[in-house]
């Protein structure tokens, strides 16, 4: 919707929830690890996907396998096998520790995935109330779950009451780590 005459910051302050307060510029292209604004002032990206992947802009290769895909098949439940998703999950797991692949759609996803699996293994194991160690400074997400395990937004009474069974320790703090652990 972008292009002349058109004034992005007033549509934008009119349709968008203010979530972030947002810079006052219209990326319009990007190229590796470059953009471009509305005014063709060049940017270096670090900020990339913030909260997701960084695969930078418009790689040749990423385009084309994202063209090919679109072509067959854009997006199905999980709930029916692809070969794109199997291939995926095992290549994830022959690349860390192995086990088994849970495919999300972002880092909150994940996030809430793991809550869900500690909450599961402790109740399996007789723990009535799990207790997790979350990292103070940390970022997790923006979904309840995600945004109870994450301190500085947990002290936020704007969005209480939060999940409980988080422990927060300092970064950078073996014994505060090994005390919370138990």
């Amino acid at each position: 919707m972008s292009g002349e005459g058109v004034d992005v910051a007033a549509l934008d302050r009119e349709w968008v929830m203010p979530t972030y307060k947002r810079a006052p510029v219209e990326f319009v292209r990007g190229e590796g690890a470059r953009l471009w604004d509305s005014e063709g002032k060049e940017y270096l990206d670090f900020l990339a996907g913030v909260s997701t992947c960084s695969v930078g802009h418009c790689h040749p290769r990423v385009v084309e396998a994202v063209r090919e895909q679109a072509g067959m098949l854009t997006h199905t439940s999980n709930l029916y096998l692809t070969r794109p998703g199997a291939e995926l999950a095992r290549r994830i797991c022959e690349s860390s520790i192995g086990g088994k692949a849970f495919l999300c759609n972002s880092g909150a996803e994940a996030n809430e995935c793991a809550i869900k699996l500690v909450r599961k293994h402790a109740h399996g194991r007789g723990v009535a109330e799990p207790e997790i160690v979350v990292l103070e400074g940390a970022f997790h997400g923006r979904t309840m779950g995600a945004l109870s395990a994450t301190p500085s937004m947990a002290a936020n009474e704007s969005f209480s009451p939060y999940l409980p069974g988080f422990i927060a320790v300092p970064r950078d703090d073996p014994d505060a780590l090994r005390a919370a652990v138990g």
